[in-house]
Formats: structure tokens, C-alpha cells, sequence
């Protein structure tokens, strides 16, 4: 496959900053958009003083004429935008799009294209530039480089306007709508839109000076209760106010709803202020003493992420209610924002921390048997032999770590601390 491209379009590829491997050229190949294109697999465009990488759509045909991105009217516009913040598109960002080769007819990319560009230029350019915000222009450029995008979906409308310190990049990511969506906005429209737009790039440009967070040691916060005797010695200093002002917790169960015979809560994770612990089978009896007045205490504030979910368990299999709660991380987030689709745990932690894919290894398990049922079982005991105990208690520990880190992120956001 490598002799299907003659000597010179080869010396071509080797004169630009990217370095292209002979799978490469096969894949390029393969989508076919260079064939129709006059500056096929255009390259990344400016110095990128200031660290700011811009990733767009594809060429239109303006660019594809003139061999960079950003020259045709919504690109004009987007410079202009920019240049109202004092950025110069060409002396401070480096700019390319989620795929290289003008589509014909300025169509929208398909799926195959942005996956094709997406391993032999998008992700080798990102990798060979030093970035400390990521500008992303429209849906094609959320599906290219947000891989929880696969999970979420790609639609604008769903990640516009977040502030993501993602931490396998080392960099903030802020999406928003493409400058060519905002050209084509009606007249009523036009300026609601343009202000949205306007206040998602300041905010990108803002982040320039704000160092990324780094949360990628967050392992580092789980403990794992095996004996019966630490497992009492953590919710003793629990219940004595030893661990801080508020609790989250998290059970792993055997399905969605607890009213079918057979039913479990396989482990619990409560998260202090200290660290987030997570042990087995709360239903022994030694432990179940100690965790009934932990539900029970009205001295300890608690959170969870869909309060419903940990009540309604605790009030039918553990025979208790469940006193002063404090905070729903899922309601917060629905009124921090109320789009669709955004108040999901792993969502949010995502946007919130840059942290996604924690939950990977377990997340077959959890599916329902049956779909159309919410009493039907899950295969969370299969993990536990499958991945081992450890596993599975991680997992459940780093939901309440991450519940506890949004809830006190949500608190500061409304004023409640």
C-alpha cells in the first residue's frame, strides 16, 4: 500500500511537522478525502506563542485554496474574535482541524473520516505541541479529541462551555460552538448566540494564566477495610466526628432497584475528609451495628450522588432510614446547569476533574440482565470473581471520593460554604 503514493507526495509528507508512520499512509489512503482535495492533509498552522491549540472542523474551500486554516469567512470571524482579546491566530494559537482534507461540498465529516484523521494527524500534533488550552470548534472537533465524547456523545450543545482540566493532556479543553455555526444563526438568534460564543472563547483565553489542576494522583486517596476489626476502628472515628464535617457514600448493588427476592448490597465506600474507605458485605452483623447509626446519626451530615438510590437500599434491605442528609451532587448539578445528559457522576467528574474511564474495567458488570426490567440483576458478583474484591471495592471507593469532591466544588459554586 505504501507504493500507492508517488515519490514527490511522499517527500510532501516529510516536509511537514508531523511524522507519519507507513500505517499513515494507508489510512489516508483509505478515507479517500486527499484525492478531491488541493492542500490534501493540510498541515498546523502558527507558533503557537502563547501555548493556545484551536482545532476546528475541517478545511472549506478557501483554506483548501490557500493551504491554512482559518481563511474564510468563519475563520475571519474567529480571528476577529480573538483579536478582541489581544490573541493573534497566527503569532499565539496553533490551529488544525478534526480532519485535514476538505470534505466536498464542505460537508460535515463523517465518522470514519475524524477517526482516520485522528491517528495519523490530530493526536500525533497534539502530542509533537506543547498546549495549555485546547480550543475546540464544534461537534467534529468535540469527537476527535474528548475520548469520554465516545460514552457522552458529541453534540456541541452537550459540552459547550465547560472548563475541562483534562489530565491526559495536561491541559484545559473548552468547546464551543464553531465560528461558521454562529455565521449561519438567525437574526433572532444571532445575538444570543454570539454572546454564548463570545463568553466561551474569553473564558479559554482567561485559563491561559490558570495553572491546570492536578488530580491524577487520586488513588492515592482509597483505602480498602478487609477485617472486621479496621472496618469498626473507621466508622467509630466516623461516628466520633474524627474525619472531618460531612460523609459521601456509595453502595455497589446487585441491580437498580432493591424489591426482587435475592437482592444485595455487595460493598460500601464512605469518603471523609480524611480518605475514602470501602469494605464488603455491610450486613454482617458486627458491621451492620455500626453502619445502621452511621445512617442513622443526626450529627453527620452525608451526600451521595442520586440520594434516592442509597436511601431507598438502605431503608429496604438494611431496615433503616437514612438521617441528615446534606447535599445531591446529581440535583446540584442540575442546577448549576439544567442540559440534559450532564448530571451523570461520570460526567461530571470528567468535566469537573479531567478524570474519565475509572469505571471502565467494571462497567459490563453493572448492566441490567434484563433492560426492561429496573428489579433485574446484575453481574457485579461475577466481577467480584472475575477482577477480584479489590477491584470492585476501588471502584466503589472512587465514586464517594469524587461525589465528596464535587459536592464541596458545587457548595463553593452556590454559596453553601
Amino acid at each position: 500500500m505504501f507504493g500507492f503514493f508517488k515519490p514527490e507526495e511522499l517527500e510532501r509528507f516529510d516536509k511537514r511537522n508531523i511524522t507519519y508512520s507507513r500505517s499513515s499512509y494507508f489510512a489516508c489512503y483509505s478515507c479517500g478525502l486527499e484525492r478531491h482535495a488541493q492542500t490534501p492533509r493540510m498541515g498546523a498552522w502558527g507558533k503557537n506563542r502563547k501555548k493556545f491549540l484551536i482545532i476546528g472542523e475541517a478545511p472549506g474551500r478557501v483554506e483548501d485554496e490557500k493551504g491554512m486554516p482559518w481563511q474564510g469567512k468563519s475563520g475571519k470571524r474567529l480571528q476577529s474574535e480573538l483579536k478582541r482579546f489581544n490573541i493573534d491566530i497566527e503569532q499565539d494559537c496553533l490551529s488544525f482541524n478534526a480532519v485535514n482534507c476538505r470534505p466536498p461540498d464542505n460537508r460535515t465529516p463523517t465518522e470514519r473520516e475524524i477517526s482516520y484523521c485522528r491517528s495519523t494527524i490530530v493526536q500525533p500534533t497534539l502530542s509533537g505541541n506543547e498546549a495549555h488550552v485546547i480550543l475546540l470548534l464544534g461537534s467534529s472537533a468535540v469527537n476527535s479529541v474528548i475520548t469520554a465524547s465516545e460514552e457522552f456523545g458529541h453534540s456541541i450543545s452537550l459540552w459547550r462551555g465547560w472548563a475541562i482540566p483534562d489530565q491526559k493532556r495536561k491541559a484545559w479543553i473548552c468547546p464551543t460552538f464553531h465560528p461558521s455555526y454562529v455565521e449561519r444563526s438567525e437574526d433572532d438568534d444571532l445575538e444570543q448566540v454570539t454572546t454564548i460564543w463570545r463568553q466561551d472563547i474569553e473564558q479559554a483565553i482567561d485559563l491561559l494564566n490558570t495553572k491546570v489542576p492536578d488530580y491524577s494522583d487520586y488513588r492515592k486517596y482509597v483505602r480498602l477495610l478487609q477485617s472486621e476489626e479496621e472496618i469498626e476502628s473507621v466508622l467509630r472515628r466516623i461516628l466520633q466526628r474524627e474525619e472531618g464535617d460531612f460523609c459521601a457514600f456509595d453502595y455497589e448493588t446487585t441491580g437498580l432497584k432493591p424489591y426482587d427476592k435475592g437482592h444485595n448490597i455487595v460493598c460500601v465506600s464512605v469518603c471523609t475528609e480524611e480518605a475514602s474507605y470501602a469494605f464488603m458485605d455491610p450486613q454482617r452483623p458486627r458491621i451492620m451495628n455500626l453502619w445502621h447509626r452511621f445512617l442513622r446519626s443526626p450529627n453527620i451530615p452525608k451526600v451521595s450522588h442520586n440520594i434516592k438510590f442509597e436511601d431507598t437500599w438502605s431503608a429496604v434491605l438494611l431496615k433503616t432510614e437514612t438521617r441528615n442528609w446534606k447535599w445531591d451532587t446529581m440535583l446540584a448539578a442540575h442546577v448549576l446547569d439544567n442540559r440534559p445528559g450532564i448530571t451523570g457522576l461520570k460526567f461530571q467528574t470528567y468535566i469537573n476533574f479531567g478524570i474519565f474511564g475509572y469505571d471502565s474495567y467494571i462497567n459490563p458488570y453493572l448492566k441490567s440482565l434484563d433492560s426492561k426490567n429496573s428489579n433485574s440483576k446484575n453481574n457485579i458478583y461475577q466481577a467480584v470473581r472475575d477482577l477480584g474484591e479489590d477491584q470492585v471495592l476501588t471502584y466503589c471507593a472512587l465514586d464517594s471520593l469524587f461525589t465528596r469532591w464535587i459536592a464541596l466544588k458545587q457548595m463553593r459554586e452556590l454559596g453553601a460554604i
